[in-house]
């Protein structure tokens, strides 16, 4: 026999079975005392007998107000349609989603016809009953309510439980009814009820997700507010009569760290409404005293539906699970993006508990959870990481417990490196939540655990191109470092070394350099000489002085660097190996070919004898030799290396490591020297779009590929496709690298060279102006970058004609590159064809000649005869003799040139084709 059973004996069966004429009679027994109530016919008739009064309905006096949420009212009514037996939905989330809110509006309008999924009115309900149900008591009592309501004679006639009975068959009995379930803490305090046989629709509200798979309830979970419908309601709430464009600013920033969530909009709103103060003042207080704001009401607001104290109730429930406290104050100084659960692997905690712990926490909609994640509302991160000495789940010292357990999980769980590309997802994972802990704690709390994961983590950004971001976490660790440790620890001086790294990938040597130069000088007399970390600053600071084009500073500290390392670790020690390497680079920058090409040969081979095959170092130095070849523009050797480098690092570190993207980009360069454009362009292509996909479209790798790419366009005359290209490289590398960045600055000065190519001297020149003073302040009017725009310009004043400017102008450069680069540099030698050239156009040939002359025969001692430069020169003295009337030493030079570049640029190579067009006119 079932509960809906006529057989089954209630109370109130019994009496109903006892009727007489004379009335009837119910005797109820309390402390020995007996009571009797005679009661009319009618007031015990049938339950089927009795309707409804017209629009019985008690829904709470809802003032807050009501905005968005047409999905979520649709798919309530979508659940709640059915006939014949009872259709129950429980409306589950985080305590001030908006729950209760939601449930009144769609009660009232089921209570007036008004169905917001039909868009139309409709029959009402009768009765729409809202019930306040935290406890078994509560629904007791807002049955009996319900009863007395049905049947006003009987609300002092029966005893509660009679009252929630009689209730109960009267909604079994009737059809057309709403009944709302408000703030459920307990499934066992509804069940009975819901277990019941009832004929309408019952709407549960909870802050719990599980516990109802065991009753026929259809569940949907509500969530925050979107960012518009949150705008809305402040607007609404804080300036009535305003639309949320109406607002003053901060609006946006302050929904957003309120994440959204309905209550917290309200409680802020009319705090605002109250004070007349902007969002963005409320915003400045919520961050100096979020203890104090998340638990202030506006005057007139109810007190107790502040954020802090709702959620002080939800672990108030969960008291029984002590762990669920600590878990969410752990998890609070995490971000709001996935967090993974791995990470409280490394807690001293049985797996079982924790488990355990962050499932009672998802029932309560304290946070999100699948098989890999846990999520939690930013808002609720916020306030169990505030302390308050008046809340037991807030007190300062449990919360800075959980901030220094929260550092050491993460510390244990990111990689010990950011170089291997296998562990950037799991860096990438675990970013935000590093970001959001050390935004969040106070740099004064910061202990060598944090220092060391903020190092870490600035080393791995400063890898991915992050360089802004990088910094500021290397300036954090470095003070933190500093302060734990002392100045002159080890460590303290290892993380300014990798600050003073980032301010140098960042282009701001005049904080890098000085910064190297301390270091060193602390490491001297604390670690000594011979120590490798003071080896490293060593070979730091030199580096920092290359960059900065003083080669003359930079090459005699590598020496000094190699020579120490060959003497303390001995000439076989990988760090020995890399200060050669470093050396040869440096020799290899400053034109000293001779130099360069023997010592990368001989790092190469000592690295292969030393080192275990295919070992990355070995790989570096085969590109670096090639890259030497090709400086010197033998590309007969330069390309089978390359390409033979480019296989290996395929094979040995994955086709998308950034060091085999990197000789992808080195070998269409190549190509492109070589003139075979059309080996080069894919392969740029197919460059940047691995760079694209495996670093991201604003790594400093990916913008030089594209940068690379434009180039290669303009050498094939395509500067349709160039210059929109170069364009919005020059933005991306503004935006992401900043104006005086030299990758920025080198991004401006190709863009001026490409309109200067497509003859738009009108933007060219201005460009390369600007492009010229930002180089002289950023890197130093006698940087080699600097004397490469000037000419740049001087070139274009060329092109416009305008030889009054560009002469005095190339012999400044001239003049400039021989005291800074020397006579032989390359560079000196192309300053000194530059000028020869100018000379020529303005038909001063006995000043072309000879320093044309003199150029020729200066590239053939240095860079050889068949070096494309020396090639190029030869093309140019013997353009210069024909134009000198005296074609016999022209036809000569031309064919000397033309064989030249047949046999070493091969015979489609574009300097080719134009000895050959220029001997054909010739004769």
């Amino acid at each position: 026999m079932t509960d809906g059973d006529p057989g089954h004996q209630h109370p109130l069966i019994r009496l109903e079975a006892a009727a007489s004429e004379q009335g009837r009679i119910y005797q109820s027994a309390h402390d020995q005392i007996i009571h009797e109530t005679v009661l009319p016919e009618a007031a015990l008739r049938p339950v089927t007998e009795v309707a409804a009064p017209p629009r019985l309905v008690n829904l709470p006096r809802h003032t807050r107000t009501f905005v968005g949420r047409g999905e979520e009212l649709a798919a309530l009514e979508a659940a709640l349609q059915g006939g014949g037996e009872v259709v129950v939905a429980a409306v589950h989330g985080l305590g001030g989603v908006g729950k209760s809110t939601l449930a009144a509006h769609y009660a009232l309008t089921q209570a007036t016809g008004r169905h917001p999924a039909k868009g139309k009115a409709g029959d009402a309900l009768n009765p729409v009953w809202w019930i306040n149900a935290d406890s078994g008591q509560e629904v007791q009592t807002g049955l009996a309510s319900l009863a007395a309501a049905l049947q006003p004679e009987l609300a002092t006639a029966l005893p509660l439980k009679a009252l929630a009975e009689r209730a109960t068959a009267w909604l079994a009995a009737h059809q057309g009814w709403l009944l709302v379930l408000d703030n459920v803490v307990d499934v066992a305090d509804v069940r009975p009820l819901l277990e019941r046989t009832l004929t309408g629709q019952v709407l549960v509200t909870s802050r719990l997700s599980e516990g109802w798979h065991r009753l026929d309830v259809q569940v949907l979970r509500l969530d925050v507010l979107s960012e518009g419908e949150a705008l809305d309601l402040l607007a609404r709430i804080a300036a009535p009569g305003l639309s949320h464009d109406g607002l003053l600013e901060g609006a946006v920033e302050l929904v957003r760290e309120l994440g959204c969530l309905p209550l917290a909009i309200e409680q802020a709103g009319a705090y605002l409404h109250q004070t007349r103060l902007t969002p963005r003042a409320y915003l400045e207080l919520l961050r100096a005293q979020p203890a104090v704001m998340y638990d202030r009401a506006a005057r007139g607001a109810d007190a107790e539906r502040t954020i802090a104290r709702i959620w002080r109730l939800t672990l108030d429930h969960l008291a029984a699970v002590p762990l669920t406290g600590r878990l969410l104050r752990i998890l609070a100084w995490y971000g709001a993006e996935p967090i993974p659960r791995t990470l409280l692997a490394g807690l001293d905690i049985p797996a079982q508990d924790v488990h355990h712990a962050v499932g009672e926490l998802a029932a309560y909609n304290m946070i999100n959870l699948d098989t890999e994640h846990i999520t939690v509302h930013r808002l609720v991160q916020a306030v169990a990481r505030t302390p308050d000495p008046g809340d037991p789940h807030r007190q300062a010292a449990d919360i800075d417990t959980a901030r220094d357990q929260a550092t050491t999980l993460l510390f244990a769980t990111v990689p010990e490196t950011g170089r291997d590309p296998a562990d950037w997802p799991t860096w990438r994972t675990l970013l935000p939540h590093i970001t959001a802990l050390t935004d969040h704690a106070s740099p004064d709390t910061d202990s060598t655990t944090t220092a060391v994961l903020l190092n870490n983590t600035g080393l791995f950004l400063s890898d991915q191109g992050a360089i802004t971001r990088a910094i500021g976490c290397l300036e954090r660790a470095s003070t933190a470092f500093e302060r734990v440790l002392g100045a002159d620890h080890p460590a303290t001086l290892t993380s300014h070394d990798n600050l003073a790294g980032a301010y140098w990938a960042a282009g701001d040597l005049g904080r890098a350099i000085p910064l190297y130069e301390d270091t060193l000088a602390a490491c001297e007399p604390v670690l000594g000489p011979d120590h490798p970390s003071t080896l490293t600053s060593l070979n730091n600071l030199a580096g920092a002085h290359q960059m900065v084009g003083d080669l003359e500073r930079a090459i005699p500290l590598y020496q000094d660097t190699l020579a120490t390392c060959e003497q303390v670790l001995g000439p076989d020690h990988p760090s020995t190996l890399t200060s050669r390497n470093n050396l040869a680079y440096a020799y290899q920058m400053a034109g000293d070919l001779n130099r360069a090409i023997p010592l990368h040969k001989a790092t190469l081979a000592d690295r292969e004898r030393v080192l275990r095959a295919d070992h990355p170092d070995i790989l570096q130095s085969r590109n670096n030799l090639a890259g030497a070849y090709r400086m010197a523009g033998n590309l007969g050797q330069a390309i089978p290396l390359f390409e033979a480098t480019l296989a290996d690092r395929e094979r040995v570190l994955g086709a998308d490591h950034p060091h085999t993207l990197t000789s992808r980009n080195n070998l269409a360069g190549a190509y492109e020297a070589a003139g075979d454009l059309g080996r080069a362009i894919p392969l740029y292509l197919g460059t940047l779009a691995a760079c694209e996909r495996v670093l991201g479209p604003d790594h400093p790798d990916t913008l030089s590929s594209r940068n690379s790419l434009a180039y290669a366009y303009q050498m094939a005359g395509d500067l349709g496709q160039a210059i929109p290209l170069l364009e919005a490289t020059l933005a991306d590398r503004e935006r992401v690298l900043g104006a005086d960045h030299p990758d920025t600055l080198q991004s401006r000065n190709n863009l001026a060279h490409a309109y200067a190519s497509a003859g738009d001297l009108g933007r060219a020149i201005p460009l390369y102006q600007d492009t010229l003073a930002a180089c002289e302040r950023v890197l130093s009017a006698d940087h080699p970058e600097t004397l490469i725009f000037r000419s740049n310009l001087a070139s274009a004043y060329v092109s416009a004609g305008d030889l009054g400017r560009a002469i005095p102008l190339f012999r400044a450069i001239l003049a400039d590159s021989e005291r800074i680069l020397g006579a032989d540099h390359p560079a000196t030698l192309t300053s000194r064809s530059n000028l020869a050239y100018a000379y020529q156009m303005v038909g001063d040939l006995s000043r072309a000649i000879p320093l044309h002359e003199a150029t020729l025969a200066d590239r053939e001692r240095v860079l050889g005869a068949d070096h494309p430069e020396t090639l190029s020169s030869r093309n140019n003295l013997a353009y210069t003799y024909a134009s000198a009337g005296d074609l016999r030493r022209a036809t000569s030079l031309y064919e000397a040139a033309l064989a030249g570049c047949e046999r070493v640029l091969g015979v489609d190579h574009p300097l080719t084709r134009t000895v050959r067009g220029s001997l054909a006119a010739l004769r």
